[in-house]
């Protein structure tokens, strides 16, 4: 496997333990605030907290600070903000609200499911059996989950509204990494700081009480890392591994959800799920085990993105830098065709 790919995988891998230690982390602050107001300050965490970063940055390597985005991405961004930013997490504190941590974790899943349902038929991305599989297996342990304690006659509304939520964030995921070329910390700074205005002002508008300062800060610190830093890990890896395979591998997020639940909040763990998680390991397994290779032809592109010289970077400079050093302006591919291990990353979106 390459380098690249084992940074992609890495970068997935670390943004779904921290979003899934989020979770249970979210249902112990929802004690105490309103759903809105906890998703308010969930992305008010993250955007303050990247924006300093990004700030701290500019001040260290005394450079400017940009997006990497160009006019025709705005729109990419919009429908990003507004997906995964104000309608999903809304979803999924209310959800959070009388569903256990636990299910809730398993429950989100169903992202990596939806995500690459979008990906595969809407964005045309690659996929073959063996994915297909494992995204059955997935689904079928949030069905199980979805289930009302009754029994099988009914859904859980609770469940239904986590499940929404993860909707909503695949169609987030998709139109992400339509930039995903762009500087990841100002793309998570951005949706950060409008989703978090936007649910704190819902909270307003509904009257929500405004919580103590240290459950406030709590809260932010919270979305920092499980919404800001994770996102950042997560735009890093939409870049190399496209949509699809990136939700897969974030779908190990739940299982860190449901460690901390069961050993930090002490919920109880019944035979239904055992059944989801034996399905959704299973469905996990097949996708992160997965190896895709063969012939394929690159078609010029231009385009902009932070990138060292590779084999698929070989283009000459009118400015001076530093070999091996990471950079980014506009640049140009000519045709090319090889073979190698491969996801549908920036450079890999090609017809099979």
């Amino acid at each position: 496997m390459e380098s690249g790919n084992k940074r992609s995988i890495a970068s997935a891998l670390a943004a779904a333990a921290l979003f899934g230690a989020s979770t249970p982390a979210a249902k112990a602050l929802g004690v105490e605030l309103h759903p809105f107001a906890l998703a308010g300050l969930l992305y008010a965490g993250s955007g303050v907290g990247l924006a300093t970063w990004l700030f701290a940055r500019k001040l260290l390597r005394k450079r400017s600070v940009t997006t990497g985005l160009v006019g025709a991405d705005v729109p990419w961004l919009a429908g990003s903000v507004l997906t995964g930013g104000v309608i999903a997490p809304g979803l999924l504190m209310l959800g959070l609200a009388a569903t256990p941590a636990t299910v809730a974790s398993l429950l989100l899943n169903l992202e990596s499911v939806f995500t690459a349902l979008i990906a595969w038929f809407v964005f045309r991305e690659n996929f073959d059996t063996r994915i297909a599989i494992g995204m059955a297996l997935v689904t079928a342990g949030g069905v199980v989950l979805s289930m009302a304690p009754g029994g099988f006659q009914a859904v859980d509304l609770s469940a239904l509204l986590v499940s929404a939520a993860c909707l909503f964030w695949a169609l987030d995921n998709n139109l992400t990494r339509k930039i995903s070329g762009g500087d990841p910390i100002a793309i998570a700074a951005i949706k950060g700081g409008v989703a978090g205005a936007t649910n704190l002002g819902l909270a307003a508008v509904v009257g929500a009480a405004w919580p103590h300062a240290g459950t406030a800060l709590a809260a932010m610190a919270v979305g920092f890392a499980g919404y800001g830093f994770s996102l950042v890990l997560f735009v890093v890896a939409l870049r190399g591994l496209g949509a699809a395979r990136t939700g897969a591998y974030f779908s190990t997020a739940p299982f860190a959800g449901v460690a901390l639940a069961m050993g930090a909040l002490g919920e109880p763990a019944g035979a239904g799920f055992w059944l989801a998680a034996s399905l959704m390991a299973a469905g996990v397994w097949l996708h992160v085990s997965e190896r895709h290779e063969h012939t394929h032809t690159h078609d010029p592109i231009e385009h902009l993105h932070a990138h060292t010289h590779d084999e698929h970077h070989t283009h000459a400079h009118a400015f001076e830098w530093t070999r091996g050093e990471t950079h980014s302006h506009l640049h140009t591919h000519a045709r090319l065709t090889h073979r190698h291990p491969h996801f549908p990353d920036i450079h890999h979106r090609h017809e099979h």
